[in-house]
């Protein structure tokens, strides 16, 4: 069984450590505890690990974030992989630091990677994984905010934090999307 697991982010190295690249930061996670490295492909880096049995296509687009959804119609198509078994890893600002929140659906939520991924694929029907990154900014600061650099309080527990979304996504391939949910949502 083979899954596609996307990071969304923004490629090049200003934007490495924003809050808005924490997708990347998860299949980073994955590939360094599934002993994968990434290489470049068309349309993002790419790394082939196995888990239990499993496959798994880890991605980070390198179209920017409102263009995400080329990637991950390209790998998908390439990898013959269904949109049952494709799982999204972004970022939120409406839920408080480090929460996880796992959905077989949903909005894009004004995100524009999830925006654009819906448009591409003209479907909101795949698993995605929101990782909170806190909303704490005035009006108007929305941008400055997810592309800015995480606080020294974030930090302290980032690993943590991303070593649980790397689980909540393995569980995903193992115990299926109901039984991830329950394990792993607002925890």
């Amino acid at each position: 069984m083979k899954y596609l697991m996307v990071g969304l982010g923004n490629p090049g190295a200003e934007y490495e450590d924003t809050r808005h690249n924490i997708g990347f930061k998860v299949v980073d996670t994955l590939a360094q505890r599934l002993s994968g490295s990434f290489e470049t492909g068309r349309l993002g880096e790419v790394s082939t690990v196995r888990f239990k049995g499993r496959t798994l296509v880890l991605l980070k687009p390198s179209t920017f974030m409102n263009l995400s959804g080329k990637a991950v119609r390209f790998w998908m198509e390439k990898e013959n992989i269904p949109l049952d078994r494709v799982l999204v890893i972004t970022d939120d600002l409406h839920l408080p630091f480090g929460l996880l929140r796992m959905r077989a659906k949903g909005s894009d939520g004004g995100h524009n990677g999830l925006k654009d991924i819906q448009a591409v694929l003209n479907t909101s029907q795949y698993t995605r994984l929101r990782f909170g990154i806190g909303g704490d900014f005035s009006q108007g600061q929305q941008v400055d905010y997810v592309l800015g650099a995480w606080t020294e309080e974030d930090r302290r527990t980032m690993d943590e934090r991303l070593d649980a979304a790397a689980n909540a996504a393995l569980d995903l391939t193992t115990i299926g999307l109901a039984r991830a949910m329950n394990a792993h949502n607002g925890k």
